[in-house]
């Protein structure tokens, strides 16, 4: 029997969908992840429910679906994950042609519902569906963390940490299949370990990664700014295998907008953290994620998130505007007073200034030679990243086809999807870097 699975959302939803997936394969069943065109015997989506936009692509796909199942194509239709975990009686009301709803985190019972037996020994297994060289590693699940506007800690509840030795295990057997690139996740990441050890163990974990066999590269996802670990930034220093990159939201920068989110930390200090990380990383490309139009940003609040980009110079920033998120404590509590056309007038001046920011970054590396793993082809390129480069979020490195010679240490060999190599940077855009290989590096 075929089933079609569609992951919508992050990449710890995808990670759970690679596990149901091989636990699906061991149960006998033939599973697509992701397909144009789904036209399997069982569709399963994995949903999304952080903001508006993700809930309207998840009750779109699961529509489709649905019409699919009406026509007599589709025999049924499962629906799992945030939001089926956070709007459950709605969805059923609404919903009726989907056959069974699930949380985010009780899908192990869809092996079980569909008449097979829970492969236990298998629990960390998963069929990969990113390229084999990479994989994102998830290290807990849910949040500590009540930031006003989110709605994360009501989706997953409280954080739960994996033991160390487990997410260990886990690499060993990556490595074993050929991963050598791992995007460590959760929630919190920076939070790690508190609920198993009482105190934050995400600089051990990394360091003793960073020693495995195989592990060619360590990239860190959504870090919390305040109390960070100081001592994770000595072992980023101290491992050439641990990207010089760290993925940290910060939301905002005015003083009354950070008590207003409940960030629990201050201007001073997020211009004091942006400094460490800089100075004790030497190199360090921070991507970061900021809000405007929050309830009571004024004027002097955006014109200090302004000047706070353009003195942090973030060679990666991603930034949106405020949605009210039924539930949260922003909704429940302030009044959505920002007009939308200023939220989105705000938004625009923000990254035009961003923009111009990358494109300097950017053009600072032309001529510069750095390492590279390819991921793919895609027409006339080889395209690949540098240790500054996160799939599917950040720039990436282009090797055009027709120009690429043997690399001149490569004893002939040819370039492809999963080699690293040092590459001489010949020129940049807004977004992409342009490069000619030097060598394959093993």
């Amino acid at each position: 029997m075929k089933i079609d699975l569609i992951t919508l959302g992050c990449s710890k939803n995808l990670v759970d969908s690679e596990k149901l997936i091989r636990q699906l394969e061991l149960c006998g069943y033939s599973v697509t992840h992701d397909a144009e065109d789904p036209r399997g015997d069982i569709a399963i989506v994995n949903t999304c429910g952080f903001i508006a936009d993700a809930k309207e692509e998840s009750i779109n796909m699961i529509l489709r679906l649905a019409q699919r199942k009406q026509q007599g194509k589709l025999r049924q239709l499962i629906v799992m994950g945030c939001l089926s975990q956070r709007h459950l009686q709605e969805l059923q009301t609404e919903l009726p042609e989907v056959d069974r709803f699930y949380g985010k985190f009780d899908w192990e019972q869809i092996i079980t519902d569909l008449g097979n037996a829970y492969h236990h020994e298998a629990a960390n297994d998963r069929r990969l569906t990113t390229p084999p060289h990479y994989a994102y590693l998830k290290i807990s699940e849910g949040c500590n963390r009540h930031c006003a506007y989110c709605a994360i800690p009501i989706i997953t509840g409280k954080q739960k940490s994996r033991p160390i030795e487990d997410i260990l295990d886990e690499v060993k057997a990556l490595v074993a299949k050929g991963v050598k690139e791992f995007q460590v996740i959760a929630q919190e990441l920076t939070s790690y370990g508190t609920d198993l050890y009482g105190k934050r163990a995400i600089a051990e974990l990394v360091d003793r990664m960073a020693c495995l066999p195989g592990v060619k590269w360590i990239r860190l996802h959504y870090a919390y700014p305040t109390d960070f670990p100081r001592e994770l930034l000595h072992v980023m220093a101290r491992h050439d295998n641990v990207c010089k990159y760290l993925d940290i939201a910060l939301q905002h920068i005015s003083d009354s907008q950070l008590v207003a989110m409940h960030r629990h930390i201050t201007a001073r200090q997020t211009y004091d953290l942006i400094e460490d990380l800089r100075r004790e990383v030497p190199g360090i490309h921070l991507r970061t994620t900021l809000m405007v139009g929050f309830p009571g940003e004024t004027d002097d609040d955006f014109r200090q998130l302004l000047d706070f980009v353009k003195w942090a110079k973030f060679e990666r920033m991603g930034a949106f505007a405020y949605c009210e998120e039924e539930g949260t404590y922003s909704a429940d509590h302030y009044r959505d007073d920002v007009p939308e056309d200023v939220k989105q007038a705000r938004l625009s001046k923000l990254m035009r200034v961003q923009q111009q920011i990358s494109a300097d970054v950017q053009q600072q590396k032309v001529g510069r030679q750095m390492l590279v793993v390819v991921d793919r082809e895609e027409g006339d390129y080889l395209v690949g990243r540098t240790e500054y480069d996160s799939p599917e979020v950040d720039p990436e490195v282009l090797f055009r086809k027709d120009a690429l010679a043997a690399p001149a240490s490569g004893k002939g060999q040819t370039l492809r999807p999963g080699d690293f190599c040092l590459a001489e940077i010949t020129d940049a855009d807004d977004f992409d870097l342009y490069a000619r290989p030097l060598n394959i590096v093993h």
